[in-house]
């Protein structure tokens, strides 16, 4: 009965080997990263309903806080209708500048001019090897010797 060493295998056991220990190990890592993205995403979705949640709350409390604005006016002195109104026109006024702002910032916005660009430098450049494959090379000529007309050298 023989014994195999693990020096008296041959190369191709050995690479055998190594390669289903390769695969062993990325199916390992897949595994591990799969566990950990799926614990992440159960934690980002948490975290996003817990910010919807206090965006929905900062909304009612922007509602009251409106409310009491108004109120507040009309304690000043001013009527009902022009306390609420200047509260509505103060979030009017609020809403123009976020959208001008908004407006401004992207119409700083590139448009994805360099990809474009490298695009239509690659559609050139495709166009121009495609007639550069499309057309016969040139015959390169000889030169004259002895009067002759010059003759075509021989294909390579």
């Amino acid at each position: 009965m023989t014994q195999t060493r693990p020096d008296d295998r041959s190369l191709g056991q050995l690479v055998a080997d190594a390669t289903a220990q390769v695969q062993t190990l990325v199916k390992a890592e897949i595994a591990l990263a799969k566990a950990e993205l799926a614990h992440d995403a159960k934690k980002a979705g948490i975290g996003a309903g817990l910010f919807g949640g206090a965006g929905f709350f900062a909304y009612i409390a922007l509602l009251f806080l409106s409310v009491a604005a108004g109120f507040g006016l009309h304690a000043l002195g001013l009527g009902y209708g022009w306390s609420f109104l200047i509260v509505g026109g103060a979030y009017l006024l609020l809403a123009a500048i976020l959208g001008l702002a908004g407006k401004a910032h992207l119409d700083k916005m590139t448009k994805a001019a360099r990809t474009k660009r490298t695009i239509q430098d690659d559609v050139e450049w495709a166009k121009s090897l495609k007639t550069q494959l499309a057309s016969p090379p040139e015959q390169e000529q000889l030169p004259p010797t002895d009067g002759r007309p010059a003759v075509e050298a021989p294909k390579q």
